[in-house]
């Protein structure tokens, strides 16, 4: 069972390549640049206009949403193998956490490319899943080891990974809607949405991802007060998931009650999306109660 975990995960890892090469080179195809020199009625040359063209890039782009779907599958059988093995959720180490994010990316990705058919959104998000599932297959140990006493609440710390992946998942596409926003906006020729439609559906993504950060940090000061007897110590890693859902909830405040749109508020969901990813590294560089076993 362990080596068809493994056997999964591999297969999640080059399902998830080549979707990703097939989102770049669909993103390529939905635009083509031509230049159009105008004569004057005396044969000289008086300008260009530059005319952007689709091209066919459907079979493309579904192919890779396809790809999408298998990796998110060949990563789910891999997890579930696993914690057949194990007896445990992906939560004792960094291998077992990263592809539980990436698995959270994906999930979040697909959802909202289905409901918002932003399929653009996949050449920004899906690298992300990409890297996380190249850097499980780096991180030691990948082997099954006994759970450390501070992790024996089985049930509680996965409830709290799972609600971790998904806030994460959706602060990704959050952020991939800022970053589409902040190149699409004075783009008129963008083969890409709306910049409103890109803006809208970056809030809609914290919208969701909030709350349930706000109860990972519950059911993380409930886990604590089990494993060590607080509910709250300043650990780094509680610290960075405060700060986290603070950037959002400003975000939120910024958007609702001062009415920020637009470029200030695609600049804070790349904020928050950088203080996700310090949240889930940030106990390599400052150790704490979250440090064992390389727990990110």
């Amino acid at each position: 069972m362990y080596k068809m975990s493994m056997y999964m995960f591999y297969a999640a890892f080059g399902a998830n390549i080549i979707a990703v090469m097939l989102y770049l080179v669909f993103a390529m195809m939905r635009r083509r640049v031509r230049v159009v020199r105008f004569a004057t009625s005396t044969g000289h040359v008086a300008g260009r206009q530059v005319v952007a063209t689709s091209v066919p890039s459907g079979d493309t782009g579904v192919s890779a949403t396809i790809f999408s779907i298998f990796s998110l599958v060949f990563l789910t059988f891999s997890l579930v193998f696993r914690t057949i093995v194990t007896g445990y959720g992906p939560f004792s180490n960094m291998f077992e956490f990263s592809l539980a994010f990436a698995w959270g990316i994906m999930l979040a990705y697909l959802y909202w490319e289905f409901r918002y058919r932003v399929r653009m959104l996949g050449v920004v998000v899906m690298p992300w899943a990409l890297a996380m599932m190249a850097y499980a297959a780096f991180v030691p140990p990948a082997e099954v080891q006994p759970l450390v006493p501070a992790l024996q609440n089985n049930l509680l710390l996965s409830v709290h990974v799972a609600v971790a992946i998904i806030a994460y998942g959706t602060f990704a596409v959050a952020f991939g809607a800022a970053l589409l926003y902040l190149w699409r906006r004075n783009r008129e020729d963008s083969m890409l949405p709306s910049a409103e439609a890109l803006d809208d559906l970056g809030y809609r993504a914290v919208m969701m991802g909030f709350p349930m950060m706000f109860l990972v940090i519950m059911l993380g000061a409930l886990w604590a007060d089990v494993a060590w007897g607080s509910y709250w110590s300043w650990d780094p890693k509680e610290t960075a998931s405060l700060v986290t859902w603070l950037i959002y909830g400003g975000y939120l405040h910024a958007r609702v009650m001062r009415g920020w749109r637009g470029t200030r508020s695609a600049v804070l969901l790349l904020i928050g999306f950088a203080a996700t990813l310090f949240t889930y590294f940030g106990n390599y560089f400052f150790g704490g109660l979250h440090s064992y076993g390389g727990l990110g």
